[in-house]
């Protein structure tokens, strides 16, 4: 997820192509005792997961939108640095560039959200330098555009390097890039039609056969047929706040403010394969952008999808993804029962009651799960002058099958609204915190946690004060092994230095 930046209009030149990266400026002479580096260098720990399917209308996996493939499962099979002698740099666009894939030639290619409108922007993974640009439509005046995730926050870079993106105007654009290098629109899908004024879509993804799928914040949920532009959509009358994961058996998964939904198109009809509720207080935490699950489904090897749901304490929703619930195997003896497979695999609890909650999709490593706290981030201010929000990041794993959940570790890391990331290569969550400290200095940390005992391996500091928030932004890996996190600056780079 990401939002509007917080940097003043007249820096809004350091976005245009061919000027020199300027660095985000942080405070004035932080204390000569700030810790730049904490922990110690990693040894890599690989950790074995299945494969997911590539899709054949998305980029590579792990480069193709903000949780990384279309099951949504924010891994990735290469490494991210080790916490040898981390070199951070940044550059200032008064936006901040949240959702960052790359394309084929190895640039990135992101949009950078600000408070008038949003920027597709192609980028140089070394100097951060804006190679090009293209304007989206203005944003929509929202009461908090801090956790408006419409017209830009979600969007996915196809198998030919465009973007895919939701607009402000209620339209998805399919925006090429062009030599020079250029962007240029190449469709224009209206959605006016089927998605109301003041309503906005959320995101859009392709299911397997190329149908582009779409969700509506009042839970307009539907598909275009990329070749004549026909849509096909229904109405739920229930409201989605994340995007939504897609799978290689025609399902489409979508969490709202009441359920978790498989849907299939068959035979060019839209179906409801499923429904599955899920417990809530009905009302929004400290910590989340409505009084909704915090996350998009994340789809878990070939059995299970996973959600979190707005109980207190808040809960893990572990949901057999089948179309169809078959009972066990026969049973060997007359006597012995039949064991009947059931649709919900778990409700694990996680954090402690009245603190926790999550507006960040799980981490999905075959059976493991990840899930972070971001209680009491209620926008940029809830973090300044020191102060963070509730501790907790935790792992929990499914039982062989499918026998309910159990919690593996708890880490006592800070992280406000991160949407955290796990290496397989290597063994390493990251995240991004901000410790509590009591001299009013804002100071964060991109962090490495180790996926098997959850214990803090290393954090670097990445700078301090507002620029340096990443307000829901995720933290991205690139294949060489560099880190990206955006933030309300813009965006920031992380690279070992041996």
């Amino acid at each position: 997820m990401l939002v509007a930046s917080l940097a003043a209009p007249g820096t809004a030149a350091a976005q245009v192509p061919g000027l020199p990266p300027l660095p985000i400026i942080g405070d004035p002479d932080p204390p000569a005792d700030l810790p730049r580096f904490i922990g110690a260098p990693a040894t890599p720990k690989p950790v074995a997961a299945p494969s997911v399917p590539q899709h054949p209308f998305m980029a590579p996996n792990g480069l193709s939108n903000i949780h990384n493939d279309a099951y949504q499962t924010d891994t990735y099979t290469w490494g991210g640095p080790l916490g040898n002698d981390v070199q951070t740099s940044s550059t200032l666009l008064a936006r901040e560039c949240g959702s960052v894939t790359l394309d084929s030639k190895g640039l990135l290619e992101t949009i950078c959200v600000g408070l008038e409108h949003a920027v597709l922007t192609l980028m140089d993974p070394v100097t951060l330098e804006v190679l090009a640009t293209y304007d989206l439509p203005p944003r929509n005046v929202s009461a908090n555009p801090f956790r408006d995730f419409t017209g830009g926050g979600y969007f996915y870079l196809d198998d030919q390097d465009r973007a895919v993106t939701p607009t402000s105007n209620r339209h998805v654009f399919v925006i090429g890039q062009t030599g020079g290098p250029g962007f240029a629109l190449e469709r224009d899908y209206d959605l006016s039609g089927v998605v109301a004024q003041g309503d906005g879509i959320i995101s859009a993804l392709p299911d397997w056969d190329g149908r582009i799928w779409f969700a509506s914040v009042k839970g307009v949920v539907g598909w275009i047929d990329p070749a004549s532009g026909e849509v096909t959509s229904r109405s739920l009358g229930e409201g989605i706040t994340n995007s939504f994961a897609v799978d290689d058996s025609g399902g489409v998964y979508i969490a709202t403010d009441k359920a978790l939904y498989r849907f299939d198109a068959r035979r060019q009809t839209f179906q409801e394969t499923w429904r599955v509720g899920y417990d809530s207080v009905a009302a929004t935490k400290p910590g989340q952008s409505d009084a909704v699950t915090g996350t998009t489904p994340t789809i878990m090897g070939s059995e299970y999808v996973a959600i979190t749901d707005n109980a207190d304490p808040m809960q893990i929703v572990v949901v057999r993804r089948d179309a169809v619930i078959r009972s066990g195997e026969k049973p060997k003896r007359k006597r012995k029962r039949r064991r009947v497979k059931r649709r919900v695999v778990c409700r694990h609890d996680v954090f402690s009651k009245g603190a926790g909650s999550t507006d960040q999709s799980l981490i999905g490593a075959g059976r493991a799960i990840v899930v972070e706290n971001n209680y009491g981030y209620t926008g940029p201010l809830s973090t300044m002058n020191g102060t963070t929000t509730e501790p907790g990041l935790e792992r929990v794993d499914i039982r062989k099958r499918g026998r309910g959940c159990r919690t593996i570790w708890h880490s006592d890391e800070r992280a406000p609204s991160v949407v955290p990331k796990l290496s397989l290569a290597n063994g390493l969550v990251y995240t991004y915190t901000k410790p509590l400290r009591d001299d009013d200095l804002d100071a964060w940390y991109l962090t490495a946690i180790d996926f098997q005992s959850g214990e803090t391996v290393w954090a670097s500091l990445a700078g301090t004060g507002l620029g340096f928030n990443n307000n829901f932004a995720p933290v991205t890996l690139i294949p060489d092994g560099t880190a990206f996190v955006g933030v309300l600056g813009g965006i920031t780079r992380y690279v070992d230095g041996s």
